[in-house]
């Protein structure tokens, strides 16, 4: 006797800016978005963040049609804001690949490429250096 198994269908998609690392799930679903096992209104307080997370859902009009669950780590709330949205992206190309041409005219499938510089000997920070006095 064969028992079936149901497969979830989903769709993955990494996303990474400065630090962070956001690995992205679509399911269908209604629109649910859940960072790291909690609720978006949870995880980020700002209305900027929320805005930045959202803007590859409506730019595909695909806002309530998946459930989001992201794992994200490292760097601050903007660098994993700006991850996850990287991630939604990837992962909606995947799910239908007729969003490839929206999502990369808005440019949410290009990884951000500026990363924190390195500190330099001889320096306070990068470029901080102290204070010249010529006497």
């Amino acid at each position: 006797m064969a028992t079936v198994v149901k497969k979830k269908i989903q769709f993955l998609g990494t996303g990474r800016r400065k630090k962070a690392v956001a690995r992205v799930r679509l399911l269908p679903g209604s629109g649910n978005i859940t960072i790291n096992k909690r609720s978006m209104d949870d995880y980020f307080g700002l209305d900027t963040l929320k805005l930045i997370v959202n803007q590859p859902l409506e730019v595909t009009n695909s806002k309530d049609k998946f459930d989001i669950f992201v794992n994200v780590q490292g760097g601050g709330f903007t660098g994993q804001a700006g991850a996850i949205r990287h991630g939604i992206a990837r992962a909606l190309v995947l799910a239908d690949p007729m969003n490839r041409p929206l999502v990369k005219k808005e440019g949410y499938l290009t990884r951000d490429p500026r990363m924190k510089e390195r500190k330099k000997y001889g320096l306070k920070k990068a470029r901080k250096a102290s204070q010249f006095s010529k006497r």
